[in-house]
């Protein structure tokens, strides 16, 4: 869909700060993140909601999320995972795509809305 902003940040039209990225996703840094190292899980392909998305691309993406629940324990030390999916009128960008909310102690496992000025420094710690 040549409107998407999801495909047009999933396939690097848009600048993105990217965690990871394969021949079907690409993983990026919310830009308004519910906790630290919130990050989305976005196909390349256009894909409008989890009705329309085939097996083999909705199971490379949870396993594309137990490879980011690795990197969120071993660099930013959450104890726990939040996968979220919204779809209808919770969808607010109609593409597919696998929120992965980390999850701290201290929030008591509850939203911490994390400072949008911490990105920079989380996507740092992520990728390096």
């Amino acid at each position: 869909m040549k409107d998407c902003i999801f495909c047009k940040l999933a396939n690097g039209e848009i600048p993105t700060k990217k965690v990871f990225e394969d021949e079907v996703v690409t993983v990026f840094m919310d830009a308004k993140p519910n906790t630290n190292g919130h990050m989305l899980i976005v196909p390349k392909k256009h894909i409008e909601d989890f009705t329309e998305i085939d097996d083999e691309t909705l199971t490379h993406i949870h396993s594309v999320a137990k490879k980011m629940k690795g990197l969120i324990y071993d660099k930013l030390g959450a104890c726990g995972l939040k996968l979220v999916n919204n779809y209808g009128s919770e969808q607010l960008v109609k593409h597919y795509h696998l929120h992965v909310i980390p999850v701290y102690e201290e929030t008591d496992f509850h939203y911490q809305y994390a400072d949008e000025n911490e990105i920079d420094s989380t996507f740092e710690e992520l990728t390096k």
